[in-house]
C-alpha cells in the first residue's frame, strides 16, 4: 500500500482556476437538479396517504439517500471550488463531508438491493397469495440499511483515517486506501451483480407463468407485458449502476496501484476522480426517473392501489406506477 512520508509541503500544481470551474460548476448544477427531483419524490410520497405502501416507502427511502448523496456532493464540490488543492493534499475538514457522502452512497446501494428483493417477493409470492410485505417490515428493513450505511460510512470519523499520512489515498486523502478498498470494491460488486440477479429471476418467473398460461389455453398478454416492462426496467437499472459505480471502482484500483506522491500524479488522474463523482450524481438523478418516472404518473398510479386485484402484475412486477 502507498505511503507518503515526505510528500506534503503544502502546495501542488495540479489545478488551475479554469479547469476547476469547468469541472465544479457542472457538478453543482447536476447536484441541484438531483436534489430537486428527489425532493419532489419525497414530498409527493409523504403528503399522500395513499402512497404509504411498502414499495413507495422504499422509493421515498431511496430518494432520501439520493438527496443526501447529492447534498454531500454539493458540499464537497463547493470545498473543491473554494480550494482545489485541498482535495489533493487532504485535511481534517474533509472527513465529515466524505463520511456523509460515503454513508449516502452505501444507503443508496442497500436501498436498490432491497427494492429488487421486494419486487421479487411481490411477483413470486403475492401472485401465489402466500406472502405480502408489510409496511412495518419495510420500515424495519430501511432502518437496518441506514444503520449499516452509517456504521460503515462514518468509520473515518471514528478513527479509520490517514491524517498522519500513512497508507493515505492519493485521490481521496485523508481517507486510507485500505478503507476505500474495504468499502468500494465489495459494494460496487453488490450494486452490479445483485440487481442483475434479482431482475433476471423475476423475468424468468414471469416467462414460466406465461408458458403455463399458454399451456392452459388462457390469455397471457398481461404476463407478456409485465415481462417486457421488467426487462426494460432492469436493463436501465443495470446500465445506470454500471455507468455510476464502475468508474469509482476503477479509480480505487488505480489509487491502490499508484506509489507516487499525490501531488506528483498527472492532472488527468484527478480529472477522472472528479468525473467519478459526476457519475455518482448521475445515479442519484437517474434513480427517481427510472423508479418513479414522472411525478404526475406516480400520482396517477394510485388508481391501481385502490383495486389491487386489477392488473396486479402490471404494478407489482415492473415497479412502475
Amino acid at each position: 500500500m502507498p505511503e507518503y512520508p515526505n510528500c506534503f509541503n503544502g502546495t501542488t500544481d495540479v489545478w488551475n482556476r479554469q479547469l476547476a470551474l469547468s469541472l465544479g460548476v457542472p457538478q453543482l448544477a447536476n447536484t441541484i437538479l438531483s436534489m430537486t427531483f428527489n425532493s419532489a419524490v419525497i414530498v409527493t410520497v409523504m403528503l399522500s396517504k395513499a402512497l404509504h405502501k411498502p414499495i413507495f416507502i422504499l422509493f421515498c427511502n431511496l430518494a432520501i439517500s439520493d438527496l443526501l448523496s447529492s447534498s454531500s456532493s454539493f458540499w464537497i464540490t463547493t470545498l473543491f471550488l473554494l480550494d482545489p488543492e485541498s482535495t489533493v493534499l487532504g485535511y481534517k475538514g474533509l472527513l465529515l463531508p466524505y463520511a456523509f457522502y460515503t454513508m449516502s452512497i452505501l444507503a443508496t446501494i442497500y436501498n436498490l438491493v432491497v427494492i429488487g428483493i421486494e419486487r421479487y417477493l411481490a411477483v413470486t409470492e403475492c401472485l401465489r397469495m402466500r406472502y405480502r410485505v408489510t409496511r412495518n417490515q419495510t420500515l424495519g428493513t430501511a432502518l437496518v440499511a441506514w444503520l449499516f450505511a452509517f456504521s460503515l460510512g462514518f468509520m473515518p470519523l471514528m478513527g479509520w483515517n490517514c491524517l498522519e499520512k500513512t497508507n493515505v489515498s492519493a485521490l481521496y486523502s485523508p481517507l486510507c486506501i485500505d478503507y476505500l478498498i474495504f468499502i468500494t470494491i465489495p459494494h460496487c460488486l453488490v450494486a452490479l451483480i445483485l440487481p442483475l440477479f434479482t431482475y433476471t429471476n423475476i423475468i424468468g418467473f414471469l416467462r414460466k407463468q406465461t408458458v403455463a398460461m399458454v399451456a392452459l389455453g388462457q390469455a397471457q398478454a398481461t404476463y407478456k407485458l409485465a415481462e417486457i416492462q421488467v426487462a426494460r426496467t432492469s436493463v436501465f437499472i443495470w446500465l445506470l449502476a454500471m455507468l455510476s459505480y464502475t468508474p469509482i471502482f476503477i479509480g480505487v484500483l488505480l489509487d491502490l496501484a499508484y506509489e507516487d506522491c499525490p501531488g506528483d500524479l498527472s492532472r488527468g488522474v484527478y480529472v477522472f476522480r472528479n468525473l467519478t463523482a459526476m457519475m455518482i450524481t448521475l445515479n442519484s438523478l437517474g434513480n427517481p426517473i427510472i423508479y418513479t418516472l414522472k411525478i404526475k404518473k406516480l400520482r396517477r398510479g394510485l388508481k391501481f392501489l385502490k383495486n389491487p386485484s386489477t392488473n396486479r402484475i402490471h404494478v407489482l412486477v415492473a415497479g412502475h406506477t
